[in-house]
């Protein structure tokens, strides 16, 4: 009976992105909320903010398990639940309006620290032990509570905001990244956490059918930094930490060359259909990428990206998979 709840949210939180995204795309062209693809030849400028169509298709979803755990015998913890979209919706608010009006970096590492609030109350009274592989359960009490959930929550959403801005790659790193949290989550029998992650897979691969190359909407910040957090809340809920860390190694390698250049803007050069590193400088992990190739199409290199996260993803199944 588990399945069909899960298949009748997974198809809503489908249908809703789809329908919401492409009516959101000539509403948002046309109040002028547009983003410049740099790596298209003339720049053309293309809807952003489309990831509250992701939003919207998520929440439909999970309110539909709300709705069926209510009144449809579907039976979970709802107060985890209600704490997740609590915070990943104040995450989505963060992304919206740095979207509108830009707020400055430092404060958008800050504010998701406060937006763990609700995960921080519901582990307090659930478990603090993390499973490490080799090495086993390990309990950080309230180390785990009061630093490990904030951070994160903080560093998840801003993590999945840096590794971006090329057609396609967004939506579709993070769609392998929800199928397999999907998959353990399902064989770890944590509902909770497969209410997130299922929502959030289907709300994916229906904006990647707009966001793939050639883009007809960004996800913008609201849908970059949303990935993020509901990988984390998700992760959080159903103590599956350790393997969100795996999925999430691509992001952390981008996050580690971009340190070692002090956060620059990462600016492409497009030469016959290929995009190489500007005046030859490596600033984020694509361009390692750019010059191990010699240059590399654009829809090349999202490929090359999503295959590095199904490699990753393997490994996390691999490694905590339950049959």
């Amino acid at each position: 009976m588990e399945i069909l709840y899960y298949a009748a949210l997974g198809i809503l939180s489908f249908l809703v992105t789809f329908i919401f995204t492409k009516l959101l795309i000539p509403r948002l062209a046309r109040a002028g909320i547009t983003g410049i693809d740099e790596n298209k030849a003339g720049q053309p400028a293309v809807p952003e903010m489309g990831g509250i169509a992701i939003v919207a298709g998520f929440s439909a979803g999970m309110l539909l398990a709300i709705f069926f755990n209510s009144f449809g015998g579907f039976e979970f913890n709802l107060v985890n639940v209600l704490a997740a979209i609590i915070t990943i919706h104040a995450i989505a608010f963060i992304g919206m309006v740095d979207d509108l009006i830009s707020i400055p970096q430092w404060l958008k590492a800050v504010l998701p620290l406060f937006a763990a609030v609700p995960l921080v109350v519901v582990k307090a009274a659930g478990s603090t032990a993390l499973s490490i592989p080799f090495i086993g359960m390990v309990d950080f009490g309230i180390f785990y509570i009061f630093i490990l959930v904030p951070i994160a929550i903080a560093v998840c959403s801003n993590l999945t905001n840096m590794l971006a801005g090329f057609n396609g790659l967004e939506s579709g790193v993070a769609a392998v990244m929800f199928a397999a949290l999907s998959i353990l989550a399902l064989s770890h029998g944590q509902i909770e956490m497969s209410l997130i992650t299922i929502s959030m897979l289907a709300a994916l691969v229906a904006f990647m059918y707009f966001n793939k190359y050639p883009a007809k909407v960004f996800p913008g910040d609201v849908g970059n930094l949303t990935i993020g957090v509901a990988v984390a809340s998700a992760v959080i809920i159903g103590n599956l930490e350790t393997a969100g860390v795996i999925l999430m190694i691509p992001y952390i390698a981008d996050f580690a060359v971009k340190v070692k250049n002090k956060f620059p803007h990462t600016h492409q050069d497009l030469k016959g259909g290929k995009l190489y590193p500007k005046d030859g400088r490596v600033k984020g992990l694509v361009h390692v990428v750019m010059k191990a190739f010699k240059g590399i199409s654009e829809r090349n290199l999202v490929l090359f990206f999503i295959v590095v996260e199904l490699v990753f993803a393997v490994i996390a199944l691999t490694l905590y998979f339950r049959v």
